[in-house]
């Protein structure tokens, strides 16, 4: 699918896209691979059936990947009692629920405890970006664990494009959307973001900077010279032609392959190009400037609440990249924009100036505004990075900055979700006095995967079929059905 690159200095123009859509016959082929992708046997969400809590409960899901570690220990799962060289520089707040406690530069986020979970249990035991990214984001674990690889023709396919293969979009032309992508590490693209093994005809659209509206989608923009009547002749003349073709063809009651996977490309076209419900979706200025502010006139900020848009829109999976970069900070050390969570050095001033004051103000907005229009009830809303931080400060030889940081961390974690029914206001699972493992039973990204599936109303423990045909497993953790009960 179409991908805008955040580096890129020509955007796609209208005629480059709609060839793109419609003009090859390369795509229309991959596009009838996907029309015959349907689950090996009619899952429960075709029935009617329920699996229990939570399948089913949401009309999309925002995932919130904030890459680079979160520290779990200066956020969702703080330490007081610990010794200083364990807990840091900052203290602990109350939130709105009574006994529950984040760390105190997230005031905002804190008020808003009685409206998601915070789950305190995650864990896995791969340690570097590229390889923890590509867990997180696939559910699957990269066949070179603790490694930045590159990505490759032969990886598993994101979120987004296992969604692509199994559904036909429906209320909006895309399925999958990134959005602020791709995420670096730090200076090429994690693996486990696209297509994989799937091809690119099943990749999200990746919408890159959105403060930006010419790196958007400015292919979008109305033109006086292709008015609204022009292009529905267009689309009737196209119809006709079409008609006329199946006349002549041996068996016009069965078009070929060929010709439907065209049809559903073209019906794609028309709807983002005639449209105006499409076409405003991508659409930030339609945002009053108060609300604009609220989110934060910043990468991340407008990422959210172009998320917000795209889910109100109907698209059932929306991915925002927090922020684009592990760790830009490194080249570009006062531009808050170009800040990762990956804090080895100077975390508490990377954390007080830069990273928690724009991510309080935004992850809030964003909770408050989607509860506001009534669509946290059909939306699951999931924040979580690769790993966490080491349960320990120290200074980190081989890196920049001279202050202390913390390491990665990934045996014990946290992330929070909210909304589509998950119970509001609770605690899952725990991690030891030094937040460096869990007590309890632990949680994987396979299973956040899996959640993700059975909150769309998709069994997680089914299959979809590749290109050449083979079977490949939805997801191979199980969904966080406790989150609901």
């Amino acid at each position: 699918m179409l991908t805008i690159p955040t580096h890129s200095n020509h955007p796609v123009d209208r005629r480059r896209w709609l060839q793109a859509w419609s003009g090859s016959a390369f795509w229309a082929g991959l596009v009838g691979q996907r029309l015959r992708a349907a689950p090996q046997q009619p899952g429960p969400a075709q029935s009617g059936a329920t699996l229990g809590p939570g399948f089913g409960r949401a009309k999309s899901v925002l995932l919130v990947y904030t890459s680079g570690g979160q520290s779990q220990l200066e956020m969702w799962d703080p330490k007081p009692l610990a010794p200083q060289q364990v807990r840091g520089e900052f203290g602990a707040i109350a939130t709105s629920v009574p006994g529950t406690f984040v760390g105190e530069h997230l005031p905002r986020v804190a008020q808003l405890a009685h409206k998601y979970c915070i789950v305190r249990c995650m864990s896995h035991d791969d340690l570097d970006h590229g390889s923890a990214s590509y867990l997180t984001l696939t559910g699957q674990f990269h066949p070179i664990k603790s490694s930045n690889p590159p990505p490759r023709a032969t990886d598993q396919p994101v979120h987004g494009a296992v969604l692509n293969r199994l559904r036909v979009p429906e209320v909006f032309p895309y399925n999958a959307i990134h959005v602020n992508g791709p995420v670096l590490v730090p200076e090429t693209p994690a693996p486990g973001q696209d297509g994989g093994f799937l091809g690119r005809d099943y990749e999200p659209l990746v919408l890159g900077d959105v403060t930006d509206p010419s790196l958007t989608l400015p292919c979008l923009e109305s033109h006086i010279d292709l008015p609204q009547g022009r292009l529905s002749s267009r689309q009737q003349l196209k119809d006709s032609l079409d008609r006329a073709a199946r006349d002549l063809g041996r068996d016009a009651a069965t078009p070929s392959r060929q010709a439907v996977a065209s049809d559903l490309l073209y019906r794609q076209a028309f709807e983002m190009l005639g449209q105006d419900r499409v076409r405003e979706a991508f659409d930030l200025e339609r945002e009053a400037t108060r609300l604009r502010d609220r989110y934060g006139r910043h990468r991340s900020g407008q990422a959210c609440l172009m998320a917000r848009r795209l889910i109100e829109a109907g698209v059932p999976l929306v991915t925002v990249m927090w922020n684009h970069n592990i760790r830009g900070q490194d080249k570009a050390p006062r531009e808050t924009d170009q800040y990762g969570w990956d804090t080895h050095n100077d975390i508490f001033e990377a954390l007080r100036v830069h990273l928690l004051p724009r991510f309080d103000e935004s992850f809030s907005a964003l909770l408050d505004d989607l509860d506001d229009r009534g669509l946290l009830e059909e939306t699951l809303v999931i924040c979580l990075g690769e790993f966490g931080r080491a349960p320990l400060v120290a200074v980190e030889r081989n890196f920049a900055g001279s202050a202390p940081g913390r390491k990665h961390w990934a045996s014990v974690y946290s992330l929070v979700m909210a909304g589509a029914g998950v119970t509001a206001g609770s605690v899952h699972g725990a991690s030891d006095k030094l937040a460096a493992q869990p007590v309890s039973s632990h949680a994987t990204p396979a299973d956040v995967t899996a959640t993700i599936f059975w909150a769309l109303g998709i069994d997680p423990a089914g299959h979809y079929r590749d290109v050449v045909d083979r079977p490949w497993p939805i997801a191979t953790g199980k969904p966080l059905t406790a989150l609901w009960s």
